[in-house]
């Protein structure tokens, strides 16, 4: 890959666009039902799992920490005190504003960057290219499918297009 820049920011972008219009949706699926929004917000898919605001908390964050980790430059810290869609959208609207901020010249050699992450169990090591493709893109695409499914499965009426949203195709 010859710059990671095109295979994430551009890419996160999008999928965090897709996933305050749904969460847009969800706000007004429960104001047209009269739903208290704190019982979609704290809904989960089983009592082990995250609820719908941790999920877009964490989706978030492997959006940023992953541009900011293969740039070599620092994220913005969120204290994850959202209790709201309308503070979720902010959330989402920040890391946007940060990723998009990320200069394109700073992902140049990331693929060979060496990418530390540590965890409670352990600290993983990475190339950036690995880091990518096997860390950070699928705890994203996760964390944004959990919360696609738990606005699904509560009602919210979003469908496949909604999730993938505008997607570019090459003109005929």
């Amino acid at each position: 890959m010859a710059n990671l820049y095109d295979a994430c920011v551009p890419v996160f972008d999008a999928t965090l666009d897709n996933l305050s219009v749904m969460l847009g949706r969800a706000s007004a699926h429960c104001a047209d039902r009269n739903i208290d929004p704190a019982a979609l917000l704290q809904a989960r898919l089983f009592p082990d799992m995250f609820p719908l605001t941790r999920q877009v908390q964490i989706a978030c964050d492997a959006a940023k920490l992953g541009c900011a980790r293969l740039a070599g430059v620092d994220a913005p810290k969120h204290a994850d005190d959202e209790t709201s869609f309308e503070a979720l959208a902010a959330r989402i609207a920040s890391t946007r504003a940060f990723i998009a901020s990320v200069p394109r010249e700073k992902f140049e050699g990331s693929a060979e960057r060496r990418i530390e992450v540590p965890t409670r169990a352990q600290t993983y090591v990475f190339d950036g290219q690995t880091f990518l493709l096997r860390w950070a893109m699928p705890n994203f695409y996760f964390h944004v499918v959990t919360a696609y499914d738990l606005l699904r499965h509560n009602g919210v009426e979003i469908g496949k297009r909604d999730y993938l949203g505008t997607v570019p195709q090459l003109s005929a």
